[in-house]
């Protein structure tokens, strides 16, 4: 009976545990970083609707599981405080850090007893949520983001800031983490800061009082900690500002053969704290008083078409004044910096006709016309060149007018059919008064136009109006046109073209201006490679490095390198760029002189009313005297004698076999650096180029039919140069110097037989760049040596006493020669028979006259006597005629050979000095 109570007891007991723990579904816990106990809200409580059974009832524990994280878990636990009323705590299990991680979730779950003490038959609740914030302490304390501040602020002002200082706080938490106020804590200075760390001036600063103010702040957090260190601040007053570029220097030094120079290397702009959105800079380099427009190639045109590689065969409408280019000589010249020759006109009277025998060289459809022009502007239709060409079978026109700004072509392929065609262009270059070069290629229907290498499209206008055709008639001029209706009258006057002399001509549209270089070359166009080359300038502006120019910057060079414009957003970047602008000159010898600079500089403000506005900077470039270069001829003795048969042969006789041309460069030394006293001069060699040498005869000019210098045309051809054979002189032009000396060597002297010469004299010169620089002069005195037969023919009668009446003369002019062996028959062994018998020829004449005289008197009286006074003194003439010296003659310059060539001698002298006053140009 007892059995059966105790397993009905058992069985009640075990089936009384019927419901699960209940928690609330979510809790929300603060812990502090310096303890481990989270107290939550609400408490923590788990409730068992079993209760007050034993075991069934009661809370045995607290599972804790992973949050969302899943790592929250680890670092908390939970405890039972009271079974009974289900009380529980949340700890966690190692310190937590704020700073590393505020905020944990993680859930957790209540479990009762079950059963019995064993807990079987246990019952979980449902899993709640626990969200832990960890509060922060103040455990760290500010700590400043620099250790030393600097400004610099003009003097004389108040400012709202100067500097900013800040300081940081490693804390977590807002009350711990911010800064609550800044202190300075140096006594007695005229700044203050506030709670954001900004610091201002309480009083204007003179830099002359105090240049530089130091002093220390420190920083509090909202817990009141004092920064681990303190900071330093440094204040530079400067004096006061004033806007504009600092370090502009007024003077630049140009020494030729630098390359690129930096015009601004210290330059910079100040704008005294204004902000400023756009700044722009224009850099102008005046160099129109420099040659046409800038520093080109010095050499001669012909020079430097041969080192560009052009085309050759040009011919030049406006050549030096010569006797064989006389349509130039009434037009006036003026004087030009590069030694060319400029040719000015007036609009009326001054008109360059060039001949027929020129004007037909260029004929046909295919052209270059190529000139230099400075011109104002003017709105009167102005003509630079008209011209009528014959082709096959038929004629052309065209002509080349300025109108105000404007330059048009009238072209007609046909005068007597075809309708005119005009092309016109709008160039501000054909009226601003400066040089500008022109190279205009016509390969009609298409005409090309380069203006100081850049090319210019043109607009076509084939409605021209009722323009009447040209005469056919082939003609040209420079600086007018001729009136076609006067003309086409006197035309229609006549059956067949007439011919109309020159200064009868009616000309129109008369050019104003200077003109020079004006060429024409028939064929194909020049390459516009070849055009940069030869018309490009040598000098102007340019940028040092464009990799190193800063974001938002621009450049911008116009063609001819005159301006340069910068233009950017930042002072920084843009002080940079404009320390890079540069001035470069690519020629050894640069011309000298004073470049004046200019420097506009705009700025565009958020306030424009405020904006800053700077005064134009004017300076100047000065381009020192570059070092001279030395021509030097040598290896040519003064002498040369050789037989008169020599210069008789078929090949002559060369007059410089052993010449020699060298170019040098003189620049001063650093004498002292290498221990000598005063100073000195090195000559250095140099590669050169020069534009002609010339030999000419002096005295007399050759006479073709006596006498001809030799030179061989098929190695001139060869080598690329050019000749200019004339009887007054002989003109070589080409490049290098080795080729002048080759062919210079090779120049012979060729005599006709029979021709009664002595001695001939030559003059040898070399010259470069236009004749800026020339060479020294060798003088050449060529002997010809006769033979004895050839002195007593009577041809030579009077040569021969001129060469023996004086032997000493001529000892001395010999002295050096080389001398071939002497013949036989020479001249020297017969001088004493020579001598002799001139001397008793002439004794016997004075004996028979002597004698004459006294018969003359004893038969003449008193009223005779008178008479015979008069016969001595006609006889006294003709002896003074026998007994002059022909030797005296010598010693001028030129000889006289007898009075009546008196004039002719003193014309040729007037000439002479005429054309070697002045280095030819070539």
């Amino acid at each position: 009976m007892l059995k059966r109570q105790t397993s009905f007891c058992l069985l009640c007991c075990r089936s009384a545990n019927k419901h699960k723990p209940w928690i609330e579904t979510e809790y929300q816990g603060i812990v502090m970083e310096n303890d481990n106990t989270v107290l939550l809200n609400p408490p923590l409580f788990a409730l068992d609707k079993d209760a007050p059974l034993h075991y069934a009832g009661e809370i045995c524990g607290f599972r804790v599981h992973n949050g969302p994280t899943g790592s929250s878990s680890v670092q908390f636990e939970a405890v039972v405080l009271d079974r009974s009323t289900g009380e529980g705590l949340i700890r966690s299990k190692e310190p937590l850090d704020c700073e590393s991680q505020r905020e944990h979730s993680f859930t957790i779950q209540a479990y009762d007893c079950g059963e019995g003490p064993d807990g079987a038959n246990s019952k979980k609740s449902h899993k709640a949520t626990v969200h832990v914030r960890v509060n922060d302490v103040n455990e760290f304390s500010p700590v400043f983001v620099e250790r030393r501040y600097e400004a610099s602020v003009p003097e004389g002002r108040l400012f709202d800031r100067i500097v900013r200082v800040e300081a940081l706080d490693a804390d977590c938490s807002p009350q711990y983490s911010q800064i609550c106020f800044y202190d300075i804590i140096t006594p007695n200075v005229p700044f203050v800061i506030d709670n954001d760390g900004n610091i201002k001036n309480t009083e204007p600063l003179d830099s002359k009082r105090q240049r530089v103010h130091t002093f220390w702040v420190t920083a509090f957090d909202c817990g009141k900690n004092r920064a681990q260190a303190d900071a330093q601040v440094v204040v530079t007053v400067k004096p006061s500002c004033k806007p504009g570029w600092i370090g502009w220097s007024k003077r630049v030094e140009y020494t030729p053969g630098s390359g690129s120079i930096p015009l601004f290397p210290s330059l910079h702009l100040e704008t005294c704290e204004e902000t400023v959105w756009n700044i722009q800079a224009t850099v102008e380099l005046q160099t129109g008083h420099i040659g046409k427009g800038c520093d080109r190639d010095s050499y001669s045109d012909r020079s430097v078409r041969r080192l560009c590689g052009a085309v050759r065969g040009e011919v030049d409408l406006l050549p030096p004044p010569s006797p064989a280019a006389n349509w130039t000589s009434a037009l006036p010249t003026l004087p030009s910096s590069d030694s060319s020759l400029v040719f000015s006109f007036n609009g009326s009277t001054h008109v360059a006709v060039v001949p027929n025998s020129v004007a037909t060289a260029v004929s046909g459809d295919h052209f270059t016309l190529q000139l230099w022009m400075r011109r104002g502007n003017r709105r009167e239709e102005e003509t630079i060149v008209c011209s009528t060409v014959k082709n096959d079978d038929s004629f052309s026109h065209y002509s080349l007018s300025v109108h105000g700004c404007r330059l048009s072509l009238f072209y007609w392929p046909d005068v007597s059919a075809a309708r005119p065609v005009k092309f016109l262009w709008k160039l501000e270059q054909v009226c601003d008064s400066e040089w500008h070069h022109l190279s205009l290629s016509v390969q009609f229907p298409s005409v090309t136009l380069y203006v100081d290498g850049v090319t210019f499209d043109p607009a076509l206008i084939h409605d021209n109006g009722a323009i009447p055709n040209p005469a056919p008639r082939q003609r040209l001029v420079i600086g007018a046109c001729w009136g076609n209706d006067w003309l086409n009258q006197r035309q229609a006057e006549t059956a067949s073209p007439i011919e109309i002399p020159n200064h009868t001509w009616k000309y129109v549209g008369g050019y104003r201006g200077l003109l020079s270089g004006v060429t024409v070359r028939p064929g194909s166009v020049e390459p516009h490679s070849v055009v940069e080359c030869l018309y490009a300038c040598r000098e102007g502006l340019d940028f040092g490095d464009l990799e190193t120019l800063g974001s938002g910057m621009k450049v911008h060079v116009n063609p001819s390198q005159s301006v340069l414009v910068l233009e950017g957003d930042d002072i920084e970047s843009f002080n940079r760029a404009v320390q890079q602008v540069t001035y470069r000159n690519s020629l050894r010898f640069a011309t000298p002189g004073v470049r004046p600079l200019k420097l506009t500089t705009s700025l565009r403000c958020f306030n424009e009313e405020s904006c800053l506005t700077l005064r134009q900077l004017e300076g100047y470039l000065v381009v020192l005297q570059p070092d001279a270069p030395q021509i030097s001829l040598s290896g040519v003795g003064p002498h040369l004698a050789r037989p008169a048969p020599e210069f008789e042969g078929p090949r002559g006789v060369p007059l410089f076999p052993e010449l020699r041309i060298v170019c040098s460069l003189s620049h001063a030394v650093n004498t002292a650096a290498q221990g000598m006293e005063g100073g000195a001069l090195m000559s250095d060699a140099v590669a050169h180029t020069l534009d002609g040498c010339e030999v000419q005869p002096l005295g007399e000019e050759l006479n073709p039919e006596r006498e001809e210098l030799l030179v061989d045309m098929d190695a001139l051809r060869e080598r690329g140069l050019e000749i200019i054979n004339t009887t007054a002189y002989i003109a070589i032009t080409g490049t290098s110097i080795s080729v002048y000396e080759d062919v210079l060597r090779s120049v012979r002297y060729r005599l006709a037989k029979g021709s009664a010469r002595f001695e001939r004299r030559f003059r040898l010169s070399c010259s470069e760049m236009n004749g800026r620089y020339t060479s020294n002069e060798l003088t050449l005195e060529v002997n010809f040596l006769h033979s004895l037969d050839s002195l007593y023919h009577p041809s030579h009668l009077l040569a021969s006493q001129q060469q023996f009446l004086h032997p000493s003369h001529h000892s001395g002019e010999l002295s050096g020669h080389t001398l071939p062996n002497p013949h036989r028959n020479s001249v020297v062994p017969g001088a004493a028979t020579v001598i002799i018998m001139v001397c008793v020829g002439f004794l016997v004449v004075m004996v028979i006259l002597g004698v004459f005289r006294i018969r003359s008197i004893h038969r003449r009286g008193e009223g005779a006597r008178g008479g015979s006074k008069e016969d001595s003194g006609q006889w006294d003439d003709s002896a003074l005629t026998i007994i002059v010296n022909p030797m005296e003659g010598e010693e001028d310059e030129e000889v006289v050979e007898s009075p009546d060539d008196a004039n002719d001698d003193q014309r040729i002298i007037i000439k002479k000095e005429g054309r070697d006053g002045n280095p030819r140009r070539y």
